[in-house]
């Protein structure tokens, strides 16, 4: 049981997805935090555990991304329906995750080496999209005013988005050549 740790608390938190979305909709902002949270945790815990005592997977190293990108993906179209984040700052996350996921599979189906490894940008870009998620909720659950706060993570959300697709994009047309 102990060896599929790991996995368990990524499909954990692949199940928190839809209850952050119900606790949006019911504007229930200090749950979602707590569960957003809780979530974030699991994803960190996962990842240490995993590496700690060796029990990285095959299945693991593919739910881990896809389990990150469903609580954000969610998380942002549901903020962006309440009006809580700008719409075209929803389609600009997901143009570039669609972006990067599609060319992937265009390398893949052209026998081209297909590894995606994260790039510095990129890891900011998750850091920003999460923080921006987090002020969110805190300023929505009524805690405290953070306006400009959040407008400069948009910035910085919006700048990150659009330098790690770019990169993405000539790392990808690097490995046409």
């Amino acid at each position: 049981m102990f060896t599929q740790l790991p996995n368990l608390l990524t499909l954990l938190r692949i199940v928190m997805v839809p209850v952050v979305i119900v606790l949006l909709n019911q504007n229930e902002y200090p749950l979602a935090l707590f569960v957003f949270t809780m979530a974030g945790i699991t994803d960190g815990l996962d990842g240490w555990i995993a590496k700690k005592y060796q029990l990285q997977s095959a299945l693991g190293a593919m739910l881990d991304p896809i389990a990150d990108k469903l609580l954000l993906v969610s998380t942002y179209t549901m903020l962006a329906v309440l009006g809580d984040i700008p719409f075209w700052l929803l389609i600009l996350v997901l143009f570039r995750d669609l972006l990067i996921v599609g060319g992937y599979w265009i390398l893949v189906a052209m026998d081209k080496k297909a590894e995606i490894q994260p790039i510095w940008v990129s890891k900011f870009n998750t850091f920003f999209q999460i923080l921006l998620v987090v002020l969110v909720l805190v300023h929505q659950s009524g805690w405290m005013m953070l306006d400009s706060l959040i407008s400069a993570t948009i910035a910085m959300v919006v700048l990150t988005a659009i330098s790690s697709g770019i990169c993405y994009v000539r790392i990808g047309m690097r490995r046409l050549e």
